[in-house]
């Protein structure tokens, strides 16, 4: 059975499951330098062509299945209606189709005890006999963590935590055997996008406007900060104060909401009043969520010991390294999963997952973190390049680009096989640079146009990761905690952020066997096994779909792709390069 999964929405994504394997999943923000969070923007003879690059077509497709979504303001959830399919016009079949009267599933904000979220609804074109399935959101996330977990290919149970930006952490229970999800209710009433409007109440983010990308930039800034005991103490009295005699059996998507703006309200407040930093503010808040989410994670398990201690996390909020680390490191939690694409960048690949669950009852999908799409053919020249003459092409073997890191210290924009899965560049849409001066993340903030607070993280070799980082364990998507060992701080600068914690990626020769055979090659020159590695994009926007995009962004001096070394004419050993 071949599944066709889409989402309509920001970060919407077009993914196809057959017989339970991951064909492909597009996100729209990685196509031709769309911006972040985009909708689904490509044209139904687009959707063809890209089926076609893999032997299928949508006359073939068994299943067609849509993300659940709601629409609502940032900063106010109790409002939410249900969306309008009215993003996809095409001609199907060679008949003109529209589903903008066709309702999708909802987002799923509050999911109560008696909700079955695996159930689908669906709608059919009358005239054309097609019928499309959706998926609550919330759906989406349980089976895109479940399905591609460890524990679904070992056949064992697993407890999902989703926490997404309308909703509050809501936990459930995979049932491996019966193929059953059951709802074991949310955790406490504060929805997921409180991280990004507390972060913009304080300064600096109170000076910009209120976006989704706040979130990423408040994480890296909050090392800044320190931990305040005397403020700490007063977020778990506001929290207690406003959920003091909560009945859980009374909970609305109207009182999870007034809950999380009132919270933010109070503790501004208080800042106002006792003239704390605002540093300190945002950092302590981040603490107090982490506590909050262990606290009741712990209550969970204490309530119902003979529950699994497999656990996904997913969501937008699994974004969070720290809290991620925090419960990974728990005694209660044996085994932590996150997939690399925890954010709503993994929803049409969860809605496929769905119905594979429903219709196939396939628990476990064989998938690949590179599955995105493919390098564009830029109509580059070996010699030259066509309408950019600032650039020149030479060949350049894995082994020679090592050595021209090693030698030069100059960043390099990496572009390699087929895009990964997923917010975070794992390698093949990543600028890469030596990581043993201290001035190179300055340097790569400054060309990313980035703040000079935000991390650089390291791409290293798995098997000397533990003797760099602390725990150093198997980390591929960059999703946990590590800290820089003393011994290597100063050899590693540019990877150290502020409060000595890296974003780490480590990488075997299964995972990636080209920048692994770059790194070994690096580090036996150097005798340092680790890159920095930072997404290459134009900034707003997905990662570059091509090397003529690299050329026109202008702010690197290297281009690497496919044996081919793009040198630009004005860098300083342009021709100690070429010769």
């Amino acid at each position: 059975m071949t599944i066709l999964g889409i989402k309509l929405t920001h970060d919407a994504a077009i993914a196809l499951i057959e017989n339970g394997r991951l064909i492909f999943s597009y996100e729209m923000e990685k196509l031709n330098n769309s911006p972040r969070y985009s909708p689904f923007n490509i044209t139904i003879d687009q959707v063809e062509s890209i089926l076609s690059e893999y032997g299928h077509s949508l006359k073939a497709i068994d299943k067609i299945v849509i993300d659940g979504w709601s629409i609502w303001e940032l900063d106010n959830f109790s409002k939410s209606t249900n969306i309008e399919a009215s993003i996809i016009k095409f001609n199907f079949l060679g008949k003109e189709v529209d589903i903008t009267t066709k309702k999708v599933a909802d987002y799923g904000h509050y999911v109560t005890s008696e909700e079955n979220i695996m159930e689908p609804c669906h709608f059919s074109f009358y005239d054309q006999g097609l019928v499309y399935s959706s998926y609550l959101h919330v759906a989406g996330h349980v089976a895109a963590a479940y399905c591609t977990s460890p524990f679904a290919k070992k056949g064992e149970d697993a407890m999902v935590l989703v926490w997404d930006g309308g909703m509050p952490p809501q936990l459930f229970y995979f049932s491996y055997n019966e193929n059953a999800v059951r709802n074991l209710g949310s955790l406490f009433p504060l929805l997921g996008n409180i991280y990004t409007n507390f972060s913009h109440a304080f300064k600096p983010f109170s000076e910009m406007p209120n976006s989704l990308s706040i979130a990423g930039k408040a994480m890296a800034y909050m090392a800044l900060g320190k931990v305040n005991a005397q403020i700490l103490q007063q977020y778990h009295k506001i929290f207690s104060d406003l959920t003091q005699g909560f009945d859980e059996t009374e909970l609305s998507k109207e009182i999870i909401n007034t809950v999380t703006n009132q919270f933010i309200t109070a503790a501004k407040q208080f800042s106002r009043e006792n003239k704390f930093p605002d540093t300190d503010m945002l950092t302590t808040f981040q603490e107090f969520l982490q506590e909050l989410l262990l606290e009741h994670l712990s209550a969970q398990w204490k309530r119902q010991p003979e529950l699994t201690s497999n656990l996904c996390l997913v969501g937008g909020c699994a974004l969070n390294i720290k809290w991620n680390n925090s419960i990974r490191n728990s005694p209660l939690i044996k085994h932590v999963w996150v997939p690399p694409f925890p954010n709503d960048a993994g929803n049409a690949l969860g809605a496929a997952c769905c119905e594979m669950l429903r219709s196939e009852g396939i628990r476990s999908l064989e998938w690949d973190v590179y599955s995105g799409p493919g390098l564009n053919e830029s109509g580059l020249t070996d010699d030259a390049t066509e309408g950019r003459n600032d650039f020149v092409c030479c060949d350049c073997r894995i082994e020679e680009l090592a050595e021209i890191l090693h030698k030069y210290n100059e960043p390099v924009v990496f572009l390699n096989g087929r895009a990964e899965l997923g917010p975070r560049a794992l390698g093949n849409r990543s600028i890469l640079s030596p990581a043993h001066s201290s001035g190179m993340k300055k340097r790569l903030n400054e060309i990313k146009g980035r703040e000079q607070y935000r991390p650089v993280a390291p791409i290293c070799l798995e098997e000397y990761a533990p003797e760099v980082f602390s725990p150093g364990s198997p980390d591929p998507f960059m999703l946990f905690e590590h800290f820089v060992r003393k011994s290597w701080k100063e050899k590693v600068p540019a990877i150290c952020h502020l409060d000595g914690s890296a974003r780490l990626q480590t990488i075997n020769n299964n995972e990636n066997p080209v920048i692994y055979r770059l790194l070994r090659k690096y580090f036996e020159k150097s005798g340092i096994p680790l890159l920095c590695n930072t997404s290459a994009n134009l900034n707003g926007s997905g990662f570059f779909p091509d090397v003529r995009s690299a050329m026109e962004w202008n702010k690197a001096n290297l281009i690497w792709s496919d044996n081919k070394l793009y040198v630009k004419s004005t860098f300083v050993h342009f021709t100690d390069i070429l010769q």
